[in-house]
């Protein structure tokens, strides 16, 4: 007999998992600047050790929830949100961790308070204590998210004033806020796609990467797939212009979410001849116009944001393409050729290229599910985009929980998410050689408490005594 499982145990070792992850990041995460700890003290090593103990802890709880999931005696949905919740608690209030993009979307809804045009400057431009909290890389970077989340970020800077503590709290409720709307989401989708929405919710909501960089890193991303996932869920339903304008509202938040409009006219056209595809392209068609323009009035930032998606085309981006591009241009420049400078746009470009005959495959060849087909492109759109970040995994991971056709695709997206929850600092800074060993060897002892543990779980081996 191995190690007992069952889903109290799989909840209360996962709460473990965040509750160390909360108490690292106390002095090893994404810190305001006042209360920085330098990276070799003692505070700083224990907090960076407890943190990635606390990660592997994680996804220890969430493979073994997926045992659970996956037996005799599954779990209902509502059990598994429960369990969601639980795992979330202790990050509520810890410090952010794993990126420091939550002081850019603070600062950048302050911008727009002051009526900074987010769209030509970047947070520098707005000066103080806030700005200084941006990472130096977007200081002069003008802001690639649309106009509805800069709308959110300043009314939450106007409620806020400015205070730091509060506005980090409130991009957490935002970003909590966007988790729940995907869980609500999930379970509907699957069904529509003959998925188990238990198996989605343990992929695509419980999946450490949501609790690592959507509830505790506070990104955006999640408000976009939580509009997205209640956007597809009322296209497939009776009310498909609501879903339209839920999904454009997303794509107001991130522009990737824009290919879930194409999935709500093959959703609504599917099977229905060339006439239901026009009629339903042209009505999805105006209703995200109309969404688009009433949206962008009422935000009253323009149109900037259109420029601005060349935003995340930064030189200090990591991504495959981005990674040829640096490769070859160094080879061009030892070579003493001039078309070095060029290397690095003629591999974006070829990203681009590479990325939109993938969709026009996987939408006219493949032919999958509207929900699946999405996942897929989205998936697409965060691999060969110019950049690369653990949490855009959750673009296509979303969707494919909900939609996947086998329970091997869901493995191997299991695996990979797996991965990715190890690959980023609590700080969100580039890692040297001294943290990453000491992140293994959080990682490492937590792998030897649990081993500890399933060895004391097995049965004894009777003694037999000895006869005379």
């Amino acid at each position: 007999m191995g190690f007992p499982v069952d889903l109290r145990r799989c909840q209360a070792l996962g709460l473990a998992g965040t509750a160390f992850l909360a108490l690292g990041g106390e002095t090893a995460g994404a810190l305001p600047a006042h209360d920085f700890l330098a990276p070799g003290s003692v505070q700083a090593v224990l907090g960076l050790v407890g943190v990635y103990f606390g990660v592997v802890l994680l996804i220890a709880a969430w493979v073994l929830l997926g045992g659970v999931v996956r037996g005799p005696e599954p779990p209902t949905p509502r059990s598994l949100l429960l369990v969601l919740a639980v795992w979330a608690a202790p990050l509520l209030l810890a410090p952010p961790l794993f990126s420091r993009d939550v002081y850019s979307y603070l600062a950048q809804g302050a911008m727009v308070d002051a009526h900074i045009d987010v769209y030509a400057y970047g947070p520098a431009q707005l000066g103080g204590p806030l700005a200084d909290e941006v990472a130096p890389v977007w200081q002069q970077t003008a802001t690639p998210y649309g106009p509805v989340f800069l709308v959110v970020a300043s009314v939450l800077s106007a409620l806020t004033r400015g205070q730091l503590p509060a506005g980090l709290l409130g991009m957490r409720l935002i970003a909590l806020l966007g988790v729940a709307l995907m869980a609500a989401a999930l379970p509907r989708l699957a069904r529509h796609s003959g998925a188990d929405p238990a198996a989605a919710l343990w992929l695509g909501a419980l999946n450490p990467l949501v609790l690592l960089h959507l509830v505790a890193g506070a990104h955006n991303d999640a408000i976009m797939l939580g509009l997205l996932g209640v956007g597809l869920v009322a296209a497939r339903g009776r009310w498909p212009v609501l879903g339209v304008v839920l999904i454009t509202l997303a794509a107001l938040v991130k522009a990737p979410a824009a290919l879930g409009l194409v999935a709500v006219v093959a959703l609504r056209s599917r099977g229905r001849g060339p006439r239901a595809l026009l009629r339903h392209t042209v009505t999805t068609a105006t209703a995200a116009a109309a969404t688009t323009v009433a949206a962008t009035a009422a935000a009253g930032t323009g149109y900037g944001w259109i420029a601005a998606l060349k935003t995340p085309v930064s030189p200090h981006n990591w991504s495959p393409t981005s990674l040829l591009g640096r490769v070859t241009g160094a080879a061009l420049d030892q070579l003493g050729s001039g078309l070095a400078p060029f290397a690095l746009p003629a591999w974006h470009a070829a990203g681009l290229l590479v990325t939109a005959a993938l969709l026009l495959f996987i939408w006219l060849r493949l032919r999958p599910g509207p929900v699946y087909a999405l996942g897929l492109s989205l998936a697409a759109v965060a691999v060969f985009g110019p950049a690369v970040r653990p949490w855009y995994a959750l673009w296509g991971l979303f969707l494919i929980a909900a939609a996947a056709p086998t329970g091997s695709v869901r493995t191997r997206v299991a695996a990979a998410s797996a991965v990715l929850a190890l690959t980023v600092l609590p700080s969100g800074a580039p890692a040297d050689v001294e943290q990453v060993i000491l992140a293994v060897s959080g990682g490492v002892l937590a792998l030897v408490v649990l081993w500890q543990a399933h060895q004391a779980a097995r049965p004894q081996s009777p003694v037999r005594e000895r006869t005379a």
